[in-house]
């Protein structure tokens, strides 16, 4: 079921609203054993400790000389989509996976997001709409899966519905969502368009509905990463960490890819190698096909984002998740100079910033967010976090009250 609602802010209170009433959302058909077998180990179902573990069940070797191993699929990263790629190959079939990158996982793009899963900002038709249907659907099915094995989703996974308010400020962002409505309509969801007095009359008894959901990613990775290491007792799972692949290893017959060798072991693969690399998959391509006869090209490079953590945060409470509606613009347009709501940093390069905010699972409050092309630079730019202040300060006037400086102790920056 879907209920998803469209918040106009039109100051001072001219506010109108767009809301999703609960509804199916249109059904996805597709085959997968992902979420189809128990999450259980020796018939027992699995719980998340409460730490992250990054220990890799075979520990690479410290030494000059490289180990060599073979398994069927070698998958290259760290972050959510090995996770979830490596546990399909261990649940649906009887191949052995071998998973390697020169970090942890969580300390990429999947550590440091807001863990959204939210259709509210998604365009139907567009190319990534099948898809992001598809996601959703599937963690929907896990949560599912983790109550029926016994066990509460928020704690496992730091899943919870929160619903969304998509926040607009001006007359032309208010038409851009009565016609987000049409097409969401169209695409099978049941929309209605709130008027800001309309929304007045209703706010003491408003009830939004909750069904665009987050999750924490950590959490999400300790439960599914702790399932994974079952099958390393069979000899089908192994992990290295802090190993960075240095190169393919290809048939001196065929050329075929045979594998990958790393900075402390070499990998075969009697099947398949997979990127999974995140935003360094396109890099990574580049230089293990550097010196082949092959031109590979794969169209992928890192966008930089600033979000800021207030821990323990009191001063209000969210109940649901929070995007204006410029997010929408900017996020696929992080370069734009003339956006009322970019600000210069460096020479060059200009980030767009709009306005999220969410409260965690642990009552942190959680405010982004910035996007600029900057390489692999993961340094905090403070220019940024005051502009992110000063954004989420627009469309909640208690945080005007209330010092950036206040929060130097409970304040984490996530890059």
């Amino acid at each position: 079921m879907a209920s998803v609602t469209l918040h106009i802010q039109s100051p001072p209170l001219n506010n109108d609203v767009v809301s999703l009433p609960r509804n199916h959302f249109p059904i996805v058909t597709f085959k997968t054993t992902f979420f189809g077998s128990s999450l259980t180990a020796n018939g027992k179902p699995l719980s998340l400790p409460k730490t992250f573990r990054t220990q890799p069940v075979i520990t690479s070797s410290s030494s000059s000389s490289s180990s060599t191993h073979t398994f069927d699929v070698v998958i290259i990263g760290a972050g959510i989509i090995w996770l979830t790629i490596a546990r399909q190959f261990l649940i649906g079939s009887d191949l052995s996976v071998a998973v390697v990158d020169k970090d942890v996982p969580c300390s990429g793009a999947t550590g440091a997001g807001q863990g959204y899963l939210w259709m509210v900002h998604k365009e139907p038709e567009s190319d990534t709409w099948d898809l992001t249907m598809r996601s959703y659907k599937l963690w929907q099915m896990f949560a599912e899966k983790v109550r029926a094995q016994g066990l509460d989703p928020l704690q496992e996974l730091g899943w919870k519905r929160t619903g969304s308010l998509l926040v607009g400020r001006t007359a032309k962002e208010a038409a851009t969502l009565k016609k987000k409505v049409k097409r969401l309509s169209e695409a099978g969801l049941r929309a209605e368009y709130l008027t800001s007095d309309a929304l007045r009359l209703k706010e003491p008894e408003l009830e939004v509905g909750k069904d665009d959901c987050q999750l924490d990613a950590q959490r999400a990775v300790a439960f599914i990463q702790k399932a994974n290491r079952h099958f390393s007792i069979k000899g089908r799972y192994a992990e290295f960490f802090h190993d960075p692949v240095t190169g393919l290893l290809r048939s001196n017959s065929s050329s075929e890819v045979e594998g990958v060798r790393t900075f402390k072991n070499t990998l075969y693969s009697k099947k398949a190698v997979i990127v999974a690399a995140g935003c360094w998959s396109g890099s990574l391509a580049h230089d293990l096909f550097r010196e082949s006869d092959i031109l590979l090209n794969v169209p992928v490079k890192p966008r930089k984002g600033h979000l800021v953590v207030l821990e323990n945060f009191s001063s209000f409470r969210l109940d649901h998740g929070l995007m204006e509606m410029g997010y929408v613009d900017h996020l696929h347009d992080a370069l734009d100079r003339k956006s009322s709501h970019s600000v210069k940093v460096e020479e060059g390069q200009t980030p767009s910033v709009s306005m999220t905010a969410t409260m965690d699972t642990m009552g942190n409050l959680v405010l982004g967010s910035s996007r600029q092309f900057t390489g692999y630079n993961t340094k905090v730019d403070e220019s940024i976090i005051n502009h992110i202040w000063k954004r989420t300060g627009e469309f909640f006037p208690k945080l005007k009250e209330l010092p950036l400086e206040d929060f130097t102790l409970d304040r984490k920056v996530r890059i």
